[in-house]
């Protein structure tokens, strides 16, 4: 598919982005057009395509996501731009680098453990993350780096935290923080939903000398024919009645 022109105001505007994935996910779209999770994860190593378009809507960028056929004829994820008329100039940088104090404070806040799942980390394992998208409430000049703005998660509830926010009606359309901030992704010790949908959930890890206690757990889950989290469920389940 051959690409649009475009002016040379917003090619100027687009090749002024300094982030690394954002300005891939630009270029490819000036030459091609478009680009495919499959082209981003294999002609350019990204392992999390999303990330990257979602570095380029970060930077005031539109983009739409449309299905395309993949080389083996799934239906994968394609991003274009949306309309340009509407890039959000005071956001052409992305967003500011955090800094080092802000990671120590989180660390130290948070016990060395991920805000999703409560595994314990070194800190160079953690991620730090704002409760509110990004995309949703932006960086605010005065929030002096507060912790209670970010959180560190790791790698693994990053990522799922992205793709759940990604899929969100209120991340795609609405954008209202009053929303997310009732968000498990954003407070996952307090909310009342799972990117909109009534669900609640508990991510578990367990780390090191709990190990031994988690393969117990699997066996007594295999021994009864149950997948682990269903087994889990039926012990909490049984564990509370018996208590009430």
């Amino acid at each position: 598919m051959p690409s649009k022109s475009y002016s040379k105001k917003i090619v100027k505007q687009l090749e002024s982005i300094a982030n690394k994935r954002a300005r891939v996910v630009i270029r490819h779209i000036l030459k091609r057009g478009f680009v495919t999770t499959e082209e981003l994860e294999k002609k350019y190593g990204y392992n999390h395509p999303p990330r990257a378009a979602r570095d380029v809507r970060e930077a005031g960028i539109p983009l739409e996501t449309f299905r395309v056929k993949s080389s083996d004829g799934r239906s994968i994820a394609a991003y274009r731009f949306g309309d340009l008329s509407k890039v959000r100039r005071g956001k052409l940088q992305g967003r500011v680098a955090f800094p080092k104090k802000l990671k120590d404070e989180l660390y130290l806040h948070q016990d060395g453990k991920c805000a999703i799942c409560s595994g314990k980390f070194e800190s160079r394992y953690l991620q730090i993350d704002h409760r509110i998208p990004y995309l949703v409430a932006g960086d605010k000049p005065d929030s002096a780096w507060i912790v209670d703005v970010f959180m560190l998660l790791c790698g693994s509830c990053n990522r799922a935290k992205s793709w759940s926010c990604e899929h969100c009606p209120n991340g795609l359309r609405d954008k209202i923080p009053q929303v997310c901030s009732q968000c498990y992704w954003a407070s996952p010790m307090n909310y009342v939903h799972v990117a909109l949908r009534e669900i609640r959930r508990a991510d578990i890890t367990w780390n090191e000398e709990e190990v031994q206690a988690y393969e117990r757990l699997k066996k007594a889950a295999q021994d009864n024919q149950a997948a682990i989290p269903e087994f889990v469920k039926n012990i909490l389940a049984r564990t509370i009645d018996s208590h009430n």
